[in-house]
């Protein structure tokens, strides 16, 4: 049986395999630092496959450089043995919820979720530092090669000092800006499924330097715009200007798959539901039939015909009753004098009938002492989704009315203490008009206090459908020192809350869920797991070779750490095997052991001891996708030599591996 890796994806083996497939012949096998046999890339060999298209030397190019560049993009492609640890106890409807909240180093855990979310994204939204020379990045860890990375990587997980200040008087100043944002975009760009859109909000400050980074990682035929962004009202501040802008920056992954923006709708207006039929849980709003006459050379006359009533008389715009003398659909004759058509020509309405409503309403032309002479009207359902999905209306570059101001009040409203949030309608309406949908994923890795969440609720709310997020935020420990903090620390400490700003974020996320009314009736989700960035659930051996006395094995018969559960293990195989992280997930008691079953049968696993051959029958008797077990945890090493016969036995396509 195969052993799970329980590290993240190496990137660097990931682009290799990428040549090999275009160049088998470059590709070569070296000896590593352990001695051990590697796949590597004969550039001599390569160079010759690309020789009309080097450049190299001092030969002039096009191309973007600052100092820490290199070990920026080493950062980003080196593994890490890592993993994410569930929170039951700090999460909302665990069970069955499809959102995910990290808390966590983002670079970390952008690299954690590469298998399982790549292409998997339709939309990222991003809000990070602007590098004013107020506020902070963070202090990535630069090492020689990505060996030494991986093996740093696994021996502390300490977040307290992943921040620094980047003031103005440091030397490389945009160079560890830029450094920051390199690796995280480059990571993120591999989550956007091929339709998928990222929009970064940025000030003057890093503006020019993100585009420049953006045209590099994502490619400049993909930049899709930069709208500008009215973020607070006018002041008299600043030297020469008055700032009250900032901006979005907008790429797609591919521009060919991207969808065309939607120009916005009135959501209010679309204030019914459909009960029942093919189009149920639908919202809707209803439009008048009826429309000014034209030129019967122009096209109209087929907009002259009848229109049953539920009273069996037949009418014609607007609301006129003729004589039951035609059947329903009939063409009238033009001598009837009537000056008014209908919106729809006969064909439509004959195979779109279902969408049409007849209804008694009061005219107001025609007023009495009821308020008006009832008469029948004719209207017909215009669904939202359908005005969303064909709209041709282009949204405006300059987004107007979405200021910071708005996110005081709503953070007032929920009683949450945060400065310089971004207010949630914008998050909502850049949802809207890359047309994010059912199921859609839309991530965060600079989640703050949780904005991109209470978006999304507010968006399925208004839509009916259940789009999904993961938001991913530092535990930064919050300060009395940083007059920004004294709030939050405050709040935390009357709510019983460690100083750390993921407990705003999350209690943020907790209150605008529960301002969403009658969310459990309308089948809207506002929960979410909670998942801890930490170190590997597995006990790590590193060979020194310089130490005589080392004893590599009486430490490995149970190779799992001693404080994990056996669901920390059980989220670490999900993200070794690449398998959704919100997926359902139950608990069942077989032959007195413990099995997981995640989404049904997609993957079971069993971490108990004294595995026995009638235990792993019963258990291949499920059908299984994928199974694991825990390398020690079979009764006898014939068990662990025969499971694989068994299920090859009972249930062959079944995928087996260990940790």
């Amino acid at each position: 049986m195969d052993k799970l890796k329980m590290h993240s994806k190496n990137l660097i083996e990931a682009n290799i395999d990428k040549l090999a497939e275009l160049f088998p012949t470059c590709i070569t096998e070296v000896l590593d630092t352990k001695g051990e046999l590697k796949k590597a890339i004969d550039f001599d060999l390569l160079r010759q496959e690309l020789s009309s298209s080097i450049v190299e030397g001092p030969q002039e190019r096009y191309q973007l450089n600052w100092p820490g560049k290199r070990e920026a993009l080493l950062t980003a492609n080196a593994p890490i043995a890592k993993t994410l640890r569930p929170c039951r106890e700090e999460s909302v409807n665990f069970d069955n919820t499809q959102n995910l909240f990290v808390e966590g180093d983002n670079l970390e855990v952008l690299k954690l979720l590469q298998e399982t979310y790549l292409n998997q994204v339709k939309m990222i939204y991003i809000d990070p530092p602007y590098n004013t020379g107020n506020d902070f990045i963070y202090n990535d860890e630069f090492v020689e090669d990505s060996e030494a990375y991986f093996e740093q990587s696994n021996q502390k997980d300490d977040g307290g000092n992943r921040l620094v200040a980047n003031s103005e008087s440091n030397g490389r100043f945009h160079s560890d800006w830029m450094s920051m944002i390199y690796p995280r975009l480059k990571l993120a760009r591999n989550l956007l499924r091929d339709d998928g859109i990222i929009f970064i909000s940025i000030g003057d400050d890093e503006q020019a330097n993100l585009k420049r980074i953006c045209d590099e990682v994502f490619g400049d035929e993909n930049f899709l715009g930069c709208a500008c962004r009215v973020s607070k009202k006018a002041n008299n501040q600043g030297d020469y200007w008055s700032p009250n802008f900032d901006y979005v920056l907008t790429y797609a992954r591919n521009l060919a798959s991207c969808p065309v923006f939607f120009g916005g709708v009135n959501y209010g207006a679309y204030d019914q539901v459909d009960s029942e039929g093919p189009r149920a849980g639908e919202k809707y709003q209803l439009v008048r039939l009826y429309m000014t006459s034209l030129d019967p050379m122009r096209g109209c006359v087929n907009q002259r015909y009848y229109i049953e009533a539920p009273d069996g008389t037949l009418l014609l715009p607007p609301g006129n009753i003729f004589p039951a003398l035609k059947e329903d659909a009939a063409s009238i004759p033009p001598e009837t004098g009537e000056d008014k058509v209908w919106r729809w020509g006969k064909d439509r309405y004959l195979s779109d009938k279902d969408r049409v409503v007849v209804k008694r309403v009061r005219s107001s032309n025609l007023v009495d002492d009821k308020g008006g002479e009832v008469k029948w009207n004719v209207f017909t359902k215009t669904y939202l989704n359908d005005v969303i999905n064909n709209s041709t209306a282009k949204p405006n570059s300059l987004i107007e009315d979405h200021i910071n101001q708005n996110s005081s009040h709503e953070l007032g409203e929920l009683g949450i203490p945060f400065s310089f949030a971004k207010p949630s309608s914008l998050i909502k309406y850049l949802c809207e008009i890359s047309k994010v949908r059912q199921g859609d994923i839309v991530v965060d890795f600079f989640a703050g206090s949780g904005t991109t969440a209470q978006s999304i609720f507010d968006l399925n709310d208004s839509l009916g459908f259940n789009a999904r997020f993961i938001l991913v935020q530092l535990a930064e420990e919050l300060t009395e020192e940083d007059k920004n903090h004294k709030a939050g620390l405050a709040f935390c400490k009357k709510n019983g809350f460690p100083g750390v700003i993921t407990e705003i974020t999350k209690e943020r996320i907790r209150r605008a869920g529960n301002k969403i009314k009658n969310a459990e009736e309308r089948n809207i989700d506002i929960g979410f797991r909670v998942l801890k960035v930490d170190t590997s659930n597995m006990k790590e051996v590193y060979y020194k070779p310089d130490d005589v006395d080392q004893d590599l094995l009486s430490d490995q018969v149970n190779n799992i750490r001693g404080d994990r559960t056996t669901e920390d293990l059980l989220f670490q195989v999900l993200l070794d095997w690449g398998v959704d992280l919100a997926l359902p997930i139950s608990q069942q008691v077989i032959a007195d052991k413990t099995v997981f079953f995640v989404d049904g049968n997609a993957l079971v696993a069993c971490f108990d001891t004294g595995i026995d051959e009638d235990f792993v029958k019963q258990l291949a008797g499920y059908k299984p996708l994928r199974v694991v077990f825990r390398d020690a945890g079979f009764a006898t090493d014939s068990v662990k030599i025969n499971v694989e016969q068994v299920f090859k036995l009972l249930s062959p396509a079944t995928e087996i591996k260990t940790l």
